[in-house]
């Protein structure tokens, strides 16, 4: 166990996970530990418009949600879902093509799961507390190509297994105020490179997320915490080097770096 237990610390959500959280656990989060690459032969490549709308409807420019009006529009939501499912990525689409279906995927299942139980304070409370177990991030309520999936395969199994950008945790949304801004236009193919360098400069950039002076004892959001080895891959060498791709102000190399308290309230409008 003690191997899978450093790996386990990379994949939480919550910023390493305590003994106690361990001893209540068990091996149950072993699953997560295994990659995930469904594809479809015959599936058809999609334009994400029907989200993309959606987004723009119901978004606005800080990245709050309007989950009143999906919930009345839940059956433009369901269509779309309904698209996912039936479309897997094709074998041979491109990576881009892939990681902007699985960002949305998770993104637009998350908001699905926030509206089936609204009103709702907070995230967390549609699940229970042992992580990689029983969360709602664990739940398999997810259909996709006639199998059930959790938003914890799709993010760990699928994401980070499949594609080795730690940009990506600027793009994944869990319906928290801490979180990156949910983009209000859909991630595609043709420009999800430019889309996750946008997040970046904006996640980076935001004072609610991330106090980047004194440069030399930053501030930065509980991401970093919850992924620091994300973060020292992918052309960046340490938290401090991915901050200061996209960082206005720069941070020193060597800062003494402390987290914030990750506010996991709703992120609605």
């Amino acid at each position: 166990m003690t191997r899978v237990s450093r790996l386990i610390s990379r994949l939480t959500l919550f910023g390493g996970l305590a003994a106690t959280t361990l001893a209540q656990t068990g091996c149950g989060y072993v699953g997560y530990l295994i990659p995930l690459n469904p594809t479809s032969s015959n599936g058809r490549p999609l334009d994400h418009a029907a989200w993309d709308g959606l987004l723009k409807k119901y978004v606005d420019d800080q990245g709050m949600v309007n989950y009143k009006g999906v919930r009345q529009d839940s059956a433009a939501l369901n269509s779309y879902l309904k698209t996912l499912s039936d479309n897997l990525p094709v074998r041979e689409a491109s990576a881009d093509e892939k990681l902007a279906y699985w960002i949305n995927a998770y993104n637009a299942f998350t908001v699905q799961r926030i509206i089936r139980s609204y009103p709702v304070k907070s995230i967390k409370d549609l699940g229970g507390d042992k992580i990689f177990v029983n969360t709602v991030w664990d739940q398999d309520f997810i259909s996709l190509g006639g199998k059930r999936y959790t938003l914890n395969d799709i993010e760990h199994r699928i994401i980070r297994k499949q594609f080795d950008d730690n940009r990506i945790h600027y793009a994944l949304v869990c319906a928290a105020m801490s979180c990156p801004r949910l983009r209000n236009e859909a991630f595609v193919g043709a420009r999800v490179q430019e889309q996750l360098a946008d997040q970046g400069r904006d996640f980076i950039n935001n004072p609610q997320k991330n106090d980047l002076t004194p440069a030399n004892k930053p501030t930065l959001s509980a991401i970093y915490s919850f992924y620091p080895g994300d973060f020292e891959k992918n052309g960046s060498t340490s938290i401090q080097d991915a901050v200061n791709r996209y960082a206005d102000k720069k941070i020193d190399p060597s800062a003494k770096i402390s987290y914030k308290e990750y506010n996991w309230s709703l992120n609605e409008q």
